[in-house]
């Protein structure tokens, strides 16, 4: 990880830790209520320790790191690293492409602002928002690397920690 991300300038794009089965969430789940949305496994959380060790091994200096307010990304974060802001831009947009775009600028916003500072970011988010940014679909857990060119984040590499 550390020959990647070398320099700095990046914008870490990691899709949540494996969850339980399923899609989206149920039906009625409610944002502030952990118990009625999709939530990580066991293997999950095991997954997004590895994680976070695998980057700490690495040496880089994460600037900050951001999640979506799905209890699946805050805890991926907490777990990894240890902290996390919430942020709305990189909230869930499935079933409802009428933010996406609005969100989508403001994430690449932030990817001008990292490139220009040389700082590292991590956003923990989903699958829809990643694909939308960057045309990669990842796996849970699945880290993007992905750097601001030309008005779009371009991906750079892919890192799944096994």
């Amino acid at each position: 990880i550390a020959e990647v991300l070398a320099g700095g300038g990046h914008l870490l794009l990691i899709r949540h830790a494996s969850t339980v089965p399923g899609v989206g969430d149920p039906p009625g789940f409610d944002i502030a209520r952990c118990e009625t949305q999709r939530n990580l496994s066991d293997a999950g959380r095991a997954e997004a320790r590895r994680l976070g060790a695998a980057v700490r091994a690495s040496a880089i200096q994460i600037a900050e790191v951001r999640s979506s307010a799905w209890c699946r990304c805050k805890d991926t974060a907490d777990l990894a690293f240890g902290r996390h802001v919430v942020w709305a831009p990189i909230n869930s947009f499935f079933g409802a492409g009428d933010r996406r775009d609005r969100q989508s600028r403001e994430v690449v916003r932030l990817g001008e602002s990292v490139l220009e500072t040389g700082r590292t970011i991590v956003l923990v988010t989903h699958q829809v928002n990643i694909t939308a940014l960057t045309g990669v679909y990842p796996s849970q857990g699945e880290i993007v690397v992905a750097r601001r060119d030309d008005g779009r984040l371009v991906p750079r590499y892919r890192i799944r920690i096994a």
